[in-house]
């Protein structure tokens, strides 16, 4: 589909009311601009408008863009749009008037309709979700707090995240458990495969499964849901690690069937670095005991799970705005523009010699993230170094079992010029 240019684009809504015009004069123009082109999107499908170039050009006028590098390194963890980092600043203003005041008993009065925001967007109850600092912290709230006991067994994967492999060793070493490591051959496009790589080791002395629902190695979407269902026939519990899956394509907590359920909130959410989020099902909050104590700590309050002392309330209440912005772009809008970036520099660079994706193209089985790397050059780390040394493109090195190229992790700001910088530098590196 032909693509507008920036100024069609915004003319097509028509002549605006005068109220309206002197109404938007209070707003930026980048912010005026966007009204106008969200508005406009409304009459077309996330599909057709995944490509259009001037859209998503006003997308991106919403971040502060580095305009000496090209960051395509989002999965690690993503700019926040400029209303999430204005309300972090006022809020860090706010507080240091008077904190002991102003972070106790006027900002912390919000958390509970930011619970229930952040319960919306998960499609779960408010008395489901907890407010952490990232998705280690939430998950290691699950690992240290299941009432585990020696010869009880655990089933995990290689390409966990380093954080959780460390935490459920610790508690192998501490506690007696067993570790039943799972091993895949990535990437993959059989959810059968994936699912009964972890359901072939479930025995009779399986407690729980730790499903990383995104992989981050790779870009792997896992069939959570599949796993989840086998293992609650045996009556095993699931916990799911969302840290790459939550607001980067569109699904709900609840439709994983997770016990449990971690995530950082400042990945693709887009919210302010060091934001985190805790899902329990209900039934399964008493049991689990809190990482920091509770004054009961057999409750079944979720609100057990957020003694965590003096911390940056600032941070906490501008998830607000990224959930504002995340609301107004649509998760499906999201999700299908996401996809179409990644396969975008994929499908250009397929013929470069030497080339070898470590991550799926097709629908389901991967979405943002793209790995690549050269059986002709195998070291990742020069790879990395050249792309930013030649053209200031940076992304991160991926060493990890039989995993080695770049990580390449695009975001909604990302511009299909950017990526063909990136696709004529691939090209030159696999030829040179």
């Amino acid at each position: 589909m032909a693509a507008y240019n920036r100024r069609s684009f915004l003319d097509a809504l028509g002549t605006f009311s005068a109220t309206a015009f002197l109404a938007g004069l209070a707003k930026p123009a980048w912010s005026r601009n966007l009204d106008k082109a969200l508005s406009h999107a409304e009459l077309r499908t996330p599909e057709h408008l995944a490509s259009d170039e001037d859209f998503w050009y006003y997308v991106q006028q919403s971040f502060t863009v580095s305009p000496e590098l090209i960051n395509l390194n989002n999965g690690g963890v993503s700019p926040a749009p400029k209303v999430v980092q204005e309300a972090m600043k006022r809020y860090v203003d706010f507080c240091n008037e008077a904190p002991s005041y102003y972070m106790w008993r006027i900002l912390d009065q919000g958390r509970e309709p930011l619970r229930k925001d952040l319960a919306r967007i998960s499609g779960c109850s408010a008395e489901e979700i907890a407010i952490h600092r990232n998705a280690s912290e939430a998950l290691e709230t699950v690992i240290f707090g299941l009432p585990l006991k020696a010869g009880d067994e655990v089933v995990l994967s290689k390409f966990d995240y380093p954080n959780c492999i460390n935490a459920w060793k610790q508690r192998e070493l501490r506690d007696g458990i067993k570790l039943v490591w799972v091993d895949l051959k990535l990437p993959s496009e059989d959810n059968e495969y994936l699912a009964s790589q972890y359901t072939k080791a479930f025995t009779a002395r399986t407690k729980l499964v730790h499903v990383t629902h995104v992989i981050n190695w790779t870009g792997q979407i896992v069939p959570a849901r599949k796993i989840a269902d086998a293992a609650h026939q045996r009556g095993i519990e699931v916990l799911v690690d969302g840290a790459h899956s939550f607001a980067h394509f569109e699904y709900s907590i609840p439709s994983l069937d997770a016990d449990y359920f971690g995530t950082s909130l400042h990945k693709w959410l887009a919210a302010c670095i060091g934001s985190g989020m805790l899902y329990v099902k209900k039934e399964k909050i008493a049991a689990l005991y809190p990482l920091f104590a509770a004054p009961e700590a057999k409750s079944d309050n979720i609100r057990k799970f957020e003694n965590l002392g003096t911390r940056p309330f600032f941070i906490e209440q501008a998830i607000g705005k990224a959930i504002s912005f995340y609301d107004m772009i649509g998760a499906e809008r999201k999700e299908k523009r996401l996809f179409y970036l990644k396969n975008y520099w994929m499908e250009a660079v397929r013929d470069t010699p030497g080339i070898q994706y470590h991550t799926s193209l097709k629908p389901g089985f991967g979405c943002a993230i793209g790995v690549a790397g050269f059986t002709t050059k195998p070291d990742a780390n020069k790879l990395e170094a050249y792309l930013f040394n030649e053209y200031k493109i940076h992304v991160t090195t991926i060493n990890w079992e039989n995993i080695h190229g770049v990580r390449i992790t695009p975001n909604v700001y990302t511009t299909t010029k950017d990526l063909d910088k990136l696709v004529t530098a691939l090209r030159e590196y696999g030829r040179a």
